[in-house]
């Protein structure tokens, strides 16, 4: 297969220099990307690879007179072994001896490997006597596995075969104790990728479904039958003949996938990162414009990781009925058609799938009638893939179908195991159109985790976690609300319609309500439930967007969201379908701050519904409530009501009605112990207490030009997450300002911190101008998306004078202190501010007015609007 230009082994001894080593290998790593853009076998190239490295090392070996000590053997292991070598490969190698090295073996194998790391070859290397090894081998069982999979490439036959004499398996690793170390060693790699396949940047070799799950079964295999391949595998009667064609196909467009990574990366990471994705799919020949290459390649590959899942599955299954002998001695029979085999659900004739398709549905029935039941024999779930491959209508479309689909839903442990089954198993995509659609869809943004399907998959689990008694303090609100709902199953269905939609085109919302109450009308709902599933599902974002995008303490806001929600039903139902999605988009997007802020909402909501929408709430008498109850607190604590009175006369209305009590006592009495102390420098206090799931920090200071952009750029240099601001002027010119942080995992700020923080905050505010620490560079990560800035300015009500935007923007470093800044250079005044962060994007509210405290005339607007764009567009240097 190497051309001959190629080959060490015309290389004459005197030219074998590292210079020309090197050049060599260029020379090499172009003809294989030459070869590859040919469309040439991946296998081919693999093996070519491989093929070339033993060439060269025997050379080398030879070259420093190796050759000579009868006692060296140089040994291939690993993926090496297997004479799988991709472009950039670890290339794992064993020198072995039958007696101890002596020093001057010991220095010349020293210079041997020494020469292969100036290659930049990507070695992994072990010396040992045969003795050594094999008891390293029978410590860990990946070195144990790399020696099962050994090779000789030079040097002592005798020391070789002694070693594949040592691992036979009566001596080393028998098959039983083989098999439940590399099951657990998968089990544990699994949770590593948080046990599932679809995520969006997954690892096409060690991701749930990866080639490493291919290896696993081949190893398997190979230990208990001398198994070298997939296809011998056929002859013993685990695999037959379309499962062979179907699990190779799988293993060579993840080895395309894999050896086109390596060759644009020009590493050895495996990898599926977003950046990486667009420039494999075009070297697979994936063709359109955008992402659409991409979301190809990568519908692909989730379809191929779920197939190896399965197999793999099925395949472990009857390895452990044939390895350890499990071969279920305890069966109970269910029904007519399913029996219990231990704690795995078999099908008693397999062709019934096939004769009656609602029986598929009946098996999850049965999965969630009987909490015993922990998966799918493998007898039944071969049946179980061959009926759903033999469909020629979706599911939904045979009456039984949905009557039993209906019962699961219906089901207290229905969205449980058996819907996880379903997703797993590709029934959900056989049952519903809609949903086999998002199989595999891709969401190009660092703020989703997983792909769509996978992403409402893990709402649904929330769902069903949430509100089980023994998770009752994790999400108590969600605990309360959800078990006073009185038809759960309508939850249930909006979660699995909410992004049903997404990657048609239009506003999935719109789409996916539409499809929603076209399902309810088929399965039997009435029009009050098909019309409240389709309300949760065009309005599924309506509740985290009022939350954590606007003024919550503006009445306005809420009397509009009371007025959309109608009724505490709806409002319930839309809480409960809220905390699941944010829960479920990535693993670190809830904390106690978004948390806090969706209570504040419910419970805002709640109180305007029941004293009716027509009755809005009087401002006067919450001002002076507020205030009442502060004083208490300050009387306690031993403040003069009078010095107290004296100073709130110069704090204006909005204060008292935007701050609690206890906020305003601790603000005033901070305030007051500066004056007594005769202080005239900025008061920087962080709370001691958590407020929202962050840390407050309150300033108290002259106003000064830029005070917003200043504090933003002090925060962002000390690595915080601003969340929200309240940003007020006492009636004396004094800036009034209250931040909300976090630190980057959304946890308060560690307490540490807290005195060189304040040092900071009080220095920059000391100096107008003080020179601002410069913005950190933009993320690897970041520098893959286009976010364009846009300004929405949304309506306002009544005599309100401040103008209120929504800004989305690219998320780069110091964002909010160049934001902070157009607004100094437009002369505006920043009375509230929401920073949401979701992925690469930010998504920020504004309350703002001019200097002189009137709103935006459309000529500011207009400027405004030119100089975010100008200031926050991403740039070429970024």
């Amino acid at each position: 297969m190497l051309p001959e230009h190629l080959n060490p082994h015309a290389i004459p001894g005197d030219q074998l220099t590292l210079p020309y080593c090197k050049e060599l290998l260029s020379h090499l790593q172009g003809w294989l990307q030459k070869q590859f853009e040919a469309q040439e076998d991946v296998l081919t190239l693999v093996m070519a690879r491989s093929d070339f490295t033993d060439q060269l090392l025997t050379r080398l070996w030879q070259k420093f007179g190796l050759d000579k000590h009868p006692s060296l053997a140089l040994i291939a292991v690993g993926g090496y072994g297997r004479h799988e070598l991709h472009p950039h490969s670890d290339i794992d190698i064993l020198v072995l001896s039958q007696k101890n090295i002596s020093p001057q073996q010991g220095e010349t194998i020293s210079q041997f490997l020494t020469l292969l790391w100036d290659l930049r070859l990507d070695i992994g290397h072990a010396v040992r006597t045969l003795k050594e090894c094999i008891q390293q081998g029978k410590e860990d069982i990946t070195v144990a596995t790399n020696l099962l999979e050994s090779r000789l490439i030079c040097g002592s036959a005798q020391t070789f075969d002694a070693l594949q004499d040592a691992i036979q398996p009566s001596k080393f690793w028998p098959s039983d104790a083989f098999f439940r170390a590399k099951r657990e060693e998968q089990m544990l790699r699994h949770q590593q990728y948080q046990d599932t396949a679809f995520l969006l940047e997954p690892d096409v070799k060690s991701n749930p479904g990866g080639l490493r799950d291919i290896q696993i079964i081949t190893w398997i295999a190979r230990r208990q039958y001398g198994a070298m391949s997939l296809q011998e595998m056929t002859s013993f009667g685990f695999l037959n003949k379309a499962e062979y064609q179907e699990l190779q196909e799988c293993q060579n467009f993840l080895w395309r996938v894999r050896f086109a990574l390596h060759l644009a990366i020009q590493k050895n990471d495996n990898r599926l990162l977003f950046d990486r994705q667009r420039i494999v799919a075009r070297m697979l020949g994936y063709p359109g414009e955008g992402n659409e290459p991409v979301e190809q390649m990568m519908k692909r590959f989730f379809q191929t990781v779920r197939h190896i899942t399965e197999l793999n599955e099925m395949l472990l299954q009857l390895f452990d009925e044939a390895i350890l002998g499990n071969e279920s001695a305890k069966t109970r029979l269910l029904n007519e058609n399913f029996i219990l085999r231990d704690t795995h659900i078999d099908v008693l004739e397999p062709a019934v799938f096939e004769k009656t398709p609602h029986t598929m549905l009946d098996l999850f029935y049965q999965i969630a009638e009987n909490p015993e039941i922990t998966g799918i024999y493998s007898s039944c779930l071969r049946a179980l893939r061959n009926a759903r491959r033999s469909l020629i209508i979706p599911l939904q479309d045979l009456p039984e179908c949905r009557e039993r689909f209906m019962a699961i839903l219906r089901h207290p442990r229905g969205i449980s195991l058996p819907f996880t089954l379903m997703h797993e198993h590709g029934i959900l995509a056989a049952y519903l159109p809609q949903w086999s659609q998002i199989v595999g869809q891709m969401q190009f943004d660092m703020f989703h985790a997983y792909t769509v399907d996978e992403h409402t998959h893990r709402l649904l689990k929330n769902i069903y976690r949430f509100q089980q008694t023994e998770r009752a303090k994790l999400h108590p609100l969600f605990f309360e609300t959800y078990n006073r709902l009185n038809k759960p199953e309508l939850l249930f269905i909006a979660a699995l319609f909410h992004d049903i939609a997404k990657g048609r085109g239009g506003d999935h919302s719109d789409l996916g309500a539409k499809d929603a109450r076209s399902f309810c009308n088929l399965h039997g709902l009435d029009r009050y439930e098909g019309r409240l599933v389709a309300w949760l599902v065009k309005n599924h974002l309506l509740f985290s967007v009022t939350a954590q995008r606007r003024d919550i303490y503006d009445p306005d806001v809420i009397t509009e969201f009371a007025h959309t929600v109608r009724d505490e039903e709806h409002l319930g139902y839309l809480y409960c379908l809220t905390v699941a999605d944010i829960c479920a988009t990535n693993d670190s997007l809830w904390n106690d701050w978004k948390g806090t802020l969706l209570k504040e909402l419910f419970f805002a909501t709640q109180r305007a519904l029941r004293q009716g929408l027509e009755n809005p709430p009087d401002m006067r008498l919450r001002i002076r409530e507020n205030q009442r109850q502060a004083m208490l607190i300050l009387k306690i604590q031993g403040y003069n009501e009078q010095e107290v009175n004296q100073l709130w006369q110069q704090f204006k209305a909005d204060y008292f009605m935007r701050h609690g009590p206890e906020q305003i006592a601790w603000h005033t009495r901070h305030i007051q112990d500066h004056i007594r102390d005769g202080k005239n420098t900025p008061l920087v206090v962080f709370g001691n207490h958590k407020t929202r799931g962050g840390s407050e920090i309150f300033l108290y200071c002259h106003d000064m030009p830029n005070l917003f952009a200043t504090v933003a750029a002090i925060l962002d240099h000390k690595n915080l997450n601003i969340h929200d601001a309240q940003i007020m002027n006492s009636k004396a010119g004094y800036a009034m300002d209250t931040f909300v942080v976090t630190e980057p995992n959304g946890e308060p700020v560690v307490v540490d911190r807290v005195p060189m923080i304040v040092q900071s905050l009080e220095q920059a505010l000391s100096r107008p101008g003080y020179p601002l620490p410069p913005s950190r560079p933009l993320s690897r990560r970041h520098r893959q998306f286009q976010v364009p800035t846009r300004i929405t300015y949304l309506p306002v009500k009544g005599e309100h004078k401040h103008c209120l935007i929504e800004l989305v923007a690219l998320d780069s470093p110091g964002v909010l202190a160049r934001i902070g800044s157009v607004f100094q250079e437009c002369e505006l005044e920043v009375h509230a501010a929401k920073i949401t962060t979701i992925g690469e994007r930010v998504e920020d509210f504004f309350s703002l007015s001019r200097h002189d405290n009137l709103p935006l005339a459309d000529e500011d607007k207009k400027k405004l609007e030119e100089k975010l764009i100008e200031k926050l567009n991403p740039s070429d240097e970024m």
